[in-house]
């Protein structure tokens, strides 16, 4: 049972593992959002953001909804931005950056 437990958790950090899938979820971080909005904020394709959709879908991050003709995503648990966000304050404390980078990072978190 822990095993299995395990595995789902490793297959979520997997999710969050890329980059793009990160910008996604921080455009779906306003609450949900059509699929022709997160392709110009992600800068990819359609292909390639709907690869990394499936993504984050199957690990259960993230739902889909079709709306007319549209397709929708949301975040299944909002929580997922406070992992993210203690994430991003664990890189900030531990790694010995450059006081430039550290500005850039601390300036994109507000």
């Amino acid at each position: 049972m822990e095993e299995d437990i395990l595995k789902i958790q490793a297959a979520a950090f997997n999710a969050l593992g890329h980059p793009v899938r990160l910008k996604v979820l921080e455009k779906l971080r306003d609450g949900p959002c059509c699929v022709c909005k997160i392709i110009p904020y992600v800068g990819c394709k359609q292909p390639n953001v709907s690869h990394h959709l499936a993504i984050l879908r199957r690990a259960g991050i993230i739902r889909s909804e079709k709306r007319g003709a549209e397709v929708w995503y949301d975040v299944v648990d909002p929580k997922i931005f406070d992992l993210i966000d203690i994430m991003v304050d664990c890189i900030i404390q531990n790694l010995n950056m450059s006081k430039d980078i550290l500005r850039v990072l601390i300036k994109e978190r507000t």
